[in-house]
């Protein structure tokens, strides 16, 4: 008999196995047409030269799954109805039926599509990156701290049961350096490890708020909270800013929320006043609501201090502070961390755990040892200086180029400007001379200025920032 299907015996795979998937194909390929005679169980054990008991159990396999047909006395057959047929459509509506888009959950549907950023051409100068200079990090010395925890890690495997709110001597180190660095008042057990700040925010949207709840949110602001507070059902209550930063005095009664970026308000950069601080606080307290303090970038402050945190001034327990290390050290190690309230850390390592059970215990424990040895503020101080010689080179080129045509917002502090053109054709100019520009269009719920944009100077060296600004003045 000649064979219709093949086996190999150097497989690993079991030759029934083998068997059964060669049938199937054929049979779904159409080798093999619906009512088709079978070998017999003997008939293809001795043409394949294996037991018929491997080809019985094959057939019986296919046979349980509807592909093929057993009469007893007449033999095996190919089954006229295939299951997969039976799961795909039968016809034109059936095939319309199919494409029709799932019913998705409400949260899904309030939720905005992701801003996908492709990488630029060659020899395009991109002033729209958010990143850190990577070149610039001590990459080894991080690999030499997670080899020394990957010699250890049998223990901590097993820890995420224990440190649901992270990895305890993280914890530690966080809360001593915050309090050193930005004046928080914390201890260990107040905070909460996430896996990067947009998960801490992710998870105040679903402690915080229900739906109908209203959540005060800049304007302009950060687009990743306003989308995660509007998908959990919050209406959005736009505050303007302006060069004190949140216009507190504007603070609606009944909200039950409030997203600020105090330090450095993104996407403009004012800093907070103190009295407007004060303000909010009062409002907060008064109200019974709640403040995020998001502190991204407040590391690198180029212009006077450091601004204390928003949750070291008075009453402490209405501010839940978000921080991340992501913006300080590279974007992929994703661990941010959250401080709260005493009567809030039950609440939220209990999302927490529901969530992802715990942020990934080696970057933990390699991060607790660089911030305790003293790598983390030796990295920072660096940068700062770097970050400050980038910034100053991209503000000459803008007033050499621009002058008065150039309008620039929030160069204190962070890692990027935002800048106001006088001059219409600026985003062509950008295009046609290979430039990237990101407009700050989609961090306003209303209309945003004309020809106003973000500028970030953390990634690229003085000379290309100043050769940037060359081309889009043309």
């Amino acid at each position: 008999m000649r064979t219709p299907i093949a086996i190999d015996r150097r497989r690993q795979r079991p030759l029934h196995r083998q068997i059964y998937e060669e049938w199937r194909r054929g049979i779904l390929a159409g080798r093999f047409a619906p009512g088709e005679r079978m070998p017999s169980t003997r008939e293809l054990a001795a043409a394949l030269r294996v037991s018929r008991a491997t080809v019985t159990a094959a057939y019986e396999q296919l046979v349980a799954e509807g592909y093929l047909d057993g009469h007893r006395g007449s033999g095996t057959f190919v089954s006229q109805e295939l299951p997969d047929r039976a799961l795909g459509p039968a016809g034109p509506s059936a095939a319309r039926a199919a494409a029709a888009p799932a019913r998705l959950s409400a949260f899904v549907e309030r939720l905005g599509p992701i801003a996908s950023r492709e990488p630029s051409p060659a020899g395009v100068l991109d002033l729209s990156n958010a990143g850190p200079d990577l070149d610039l990090f001590p990459f080894a010395v991080w690999s030499r701290l997670v080899r020394r925890h990957l010699r250890r890690i049998g223990q901590g495997l097993r820890r995420h049961a224990e440190d649901r709110a992270g990895h305890e001597p993280l914890r530690e180190a966080i809360a001593a350096y915050l309090r050193r660095s930005r004046a928080v008042r914390c201890a260990a057990d107040q905070v909460v490890i996430v896996s990067g700040s947009q998960q801490a925010l992710d998870l105040c949207a679903r402690v915080l708020v229900d739906p109908g709840d209203e959540v005060v949110v800049e304007e302009p602001g950060y687009s990743g909270a306003r989308q995660l507070f509007a998908a959990a059902g919050a209406t959005l209550r736009p505050v303007a800013v302006d060069a004190d930063g949140l216009l507190a005095s504007a603070l609606p009664p009944s909200a039950r929320l409030a997203y600020v970026t105090p330090s450095h308000q993104f996407p403009l950069g004012a800093s907070l006043s103190l009295a407007r601080r004060l303000d909010l606080l009062a409002w907060a307290r008064a109200r019974r609501a709640f403040v995020i303090e998001d502190d991204y970038d407040s590391e690198f402050r180029y212009v006077g201090a450091p601004l204390p945190a928003l949750q070291g001034l008075g009453d402490a327990s209405r501010v839940v502070y978000v921080g991340t290390l992501s913006n300080a050290m590279f974007p992929g190690l994703r661990i941010g961390y959250v401080v709260l309230p005493s009567t809030l850390v039950e609440p939220f390592v209990r999302a927490k755990w529901y969530a992802d059970r715990q942020t990934a215990y080696l970057e933990q424990a390699a991060l607790a040892d660089f911030i305790r040895e003293g790598h983390l503020e030796q990295h920072v101080r660096r940068m700062r200086r770097v970050y400050k010689a980038r910034r100053q080179a991209l503000l000459d080129a803008l007033d050499r180029r621009f002058g008065a045509r150039a309008t620039v917002l929030g160069d204190s502090a962070g890692m990027h400007l935002v800048v106001r053109f006088d001059a219409p054709d600026i985003a062509t100019r950008a295009r046609r001379s290979g430039v990237a520009l990101r407009d700050t269009r989609a961090y306003y719920l209303g209309a945003a200025p004309a020809n106003e944009f973000i500028l970030r100077f953390s990634d690229l060296g003085e000379r290309a920032l100043g050769e940037g600004v060359r081309r889009l003045a043309g």
